[in-house]
């Protein structure tokens, strides 16, 4: 960066790194369906995968890696908050699954 000319630029290189990763872990994703991994390692890998390509995106090419932290927070904590939500949500809905077929379908 040059702090001489008041514009930020960041080196060419780093975006083709970061492109390149990029393509090795939508290949890695790829290779997990063409080995058929099933199962919890499956759908693990996959969301694994998916959280690191977003979050390389969101870091180099949209600049958060180079913003203040308040704003970093800002953007990314409200989506954060609601994956936490989601997730309290998800294990809610198996107790009220097996309270819902206990009283309502062993009833005479």
């Amino acid at each position: 960066m040059s702090a001489v000319s008041g514009s930020q630029q960041h080196p060419i290189g780093l975006y083709f790194k970061v492109w390149g990763l990029l393509f090795v872990l939508s290949a890695f994703s790829y290779l997990v369906d063409f080995f058929h991994v099933q199962g919890v390692l499956r759908w693990s890998l996959i969301l694994i995968l998916m959280v690191a390509k977003a979050g390389l995106i969101v870091a180099i090419f949209m600049h958060m890696r180079w913003e203040r932290i308040a704003l970093v927070s800002a953007i990314l904590l409200p989506p954060l908050c609601l994956l936490v939500l989601c997730g309290l949500m998800f294990v809610e809905s198996d107790y009220v699954f097996l309270n819902r077929m206990l009283h309502f379908t062993l009833r005479p």
